[in-house]
């Protein structure tokens, strides 16, 4: 109802605008009751930093090309919406996005491994989707100052986790409830910077015995996967405030002492 013409868009609801340019820069449109899809009309928003559709569950159909003229995007949230089809490769063309959160949708087919291009990302959530196929290799070179949060848990991603993952330092790493096998040792060290590592639910299988851990690590969890050894006596210095490695194939003594 605010959206009168004869009026000030700056004025208007859902709507921000920067107070230099007096140009919209925000578009965030949450618990709406509203219908249909994106319009390619956002993308005549040349100073867009902030798309937001979140928690507008009859909003259809697939990510429109337009977005990909928002050159300023710095965070494009689309999520617990209804929308569908791929996620589209052009996300990797808008290079001053931080924050790409797609979670809680019906998107269907791969990750774009060019995903991996977008230099100032620091947190990626593709959960909650119907994503198959394999996590992209080059996830594990993002050439950005951070290396990105990743959450992409509860698709059907299948195959290995790429080794390429190994070679940087991620603080935040969701992959469970995929079908995810072989061995992910090579995410674990003790000169890793991780927090949070969840792989639970997957069929992931390696013997855990011979990993060591960050001290930086304060959850981990493995739940219901095929692990097997014994668990490391280093975990015992290891600050964890959540840990779960139940329903696996261990075995031997649980480590005492520590803190």
């Amino acid at each position: 109802a605010s959206w009168d013409p004869n009026t000030d868009c700056c004025y208007w609801y859902v709507v921000k605008c920067d107070r230099k340019t007096n140009r919209i820069n925000a578009l965030t449109v949450f618990q709406a009751n509203i219908s249909g899809q994106i319009p390619a009309a956002v993308g005549d928003l040349p100073y867009l930093e902030t798309l937001e559709f979140h928690h507008v569950t009859n909003l259809t159909g697939t990510i429109p090309p337009a977005i990909a003229k928002l050159t300023n995007l710095k965070m494009l949230r689309l999520s617990f919406t209804n929308l569908t089809g791929p996620i589209p490769e052009f996300l990797s063309q808008l290079k001053n996005l931080t924050l790409l959160e797609l979670n809680y949708n019906q998107f269907t087919g791969t990750i774009p491994s060019s995903l991996s291009q977008l230099p100032n990302l620091l947190a990626m959530y593709l959960d909650r989707n119907k994503l198959t196929g394999t996590i992209p290799e080059s996830f594990g070179r993002f050439k950005g100052p951070n290396i990105p949060d990743l959450y992409l848990s509860l698709n059907s991603l299948t195959g290995h986790v790429p080794a390429s993952l190994g070679d940087l330092n991620f603080s935040r790493l969701d992959f469970s409830r995929n079908k995810l096998e072989g061995d992910v040792s090579f995410l674990f060290g003790k000169n890793k910077t991780s927090q949070v590592i969840d792989l639970s639910r997957n069929l992931l299988e390696f013997d855990i015995s011979k990993s060591e851990f960050a001290e930086s690590l304060i959850s981990l969890d493995l739940n219901h996967n095929r692990i097997f050894g014994s668990l490391p006596p280093g975990l015992k210095d290891v600050p964890l405030q959540f840990f779960n490695v139940s329903y696996n194939r261990l075995c031997g003594q649980i480590p005492q002492g520590g803190t």
